[in-house]
């Protein structure tokens, strides 16, 4: 197999954060399982070095191991030794399933993260927009919104999106708002898990992707705001109609 190398995808630190004390197992398979189901870690990618993941999460390397071999259970990864091994994403991983939760639970769940999707993705936006962006970041952008432009297959079409708003969060220049986005677009998309792959909002989609992305690149804050919180809101109409 050929694998990108490791550590390719500039979004991983999004993502990956220190895990809570309390389940630290727990929650290593979930921010892993996470890079993974969004696309952040795609098929063919090498995991970064068991140091380097254990340094990220805050966690034992022995404890790391455990979170890594529930990944080889769940089909999402696979690990090979010796000279040029390693963990490497696997090409078909597993839909995230629905979270089990109960109706109140989910109304409540639905409304904390439509209103704070609706705060902090318009606010990054309009923060990457203020900012004189380097080369790479630019890049990035670009490369994402192509990404999303030239993917069709629903779950790869999902991971594309969600690398997009990730490029976008990290635009912002703040580490603390691009991780504040990355966790909730995690819970969106557990959310979107649950609803059908709607084409006819598609292309929707991909003109507000284009509009916040190019106003982010000619400096227009106001606009790369206002377009962006267009955007949640279409989303979260159809979450509020769908979700069930």
């Amino acid at each position: 197999m050929n694998t990108r190398t490791e550590d390719s995808s500039p979004l991983i630190d999004l993502v990956l954060r220190p895990v809570r004390s309390q389940m630290t197992f727990e929650s290593c398979v979930e921010q892993l399982g996470s890079a993974i189901q969004l696309g952040i870690l795609r098929p063919g990618d090498r995991l970064p070095s068991e140091r380097d993941l254990a340094a990220r999460l805050d966690v034992s390397r022995a404890t790391l191991r455990e979170a890594i071999s529930a990944l080889r259970a769940a089909g999402l990864v696979s690990t090979s030794r010796g000279r040029g091994g390693g963990t490497v994403v696997e090409s078909r991983p597993k839909p995230a399933a629905p979270d089990a939760l109960s109706r109140a639970e989910l109304e409540a769940e639905l409304t904390d993260v439509i209103v704070l999707r609706c705060v902090v993705e318009p606010g990054a936006a309009a923060a990457g927009a203020s900012r004189d962006l380097s080369a790479p970041e630019r890049e990035l952008l670009l490369r994402s919104l192509a990404d999303v432009e030239q993917t069709h297959e629903p779950a790869g079409y999902r991971q594309a999106d969600a690398r997009l708003h990730l490029a976008i969060a990290a635009a912002s220049g703040s580490p603390t708002l691009a991780a504040s986005c990355g966790e909730t677009l995690i819970r969106v998309h557990r959310l979107l898990a649950r609803i059908p792959f709607l084409q006819p909002n598609i292309h929707h989609s991909d003109e507000q992707h284009r509009a916040v992305v190019h106003a982010i690149l000619d400096r227009d804050p106001d606009t790369a705001s206002a377009v962006m919180r267009e955007h949640c809101d279409a989303t979260a109409a159809l979450l509020r109609g769908l979700v069930t």
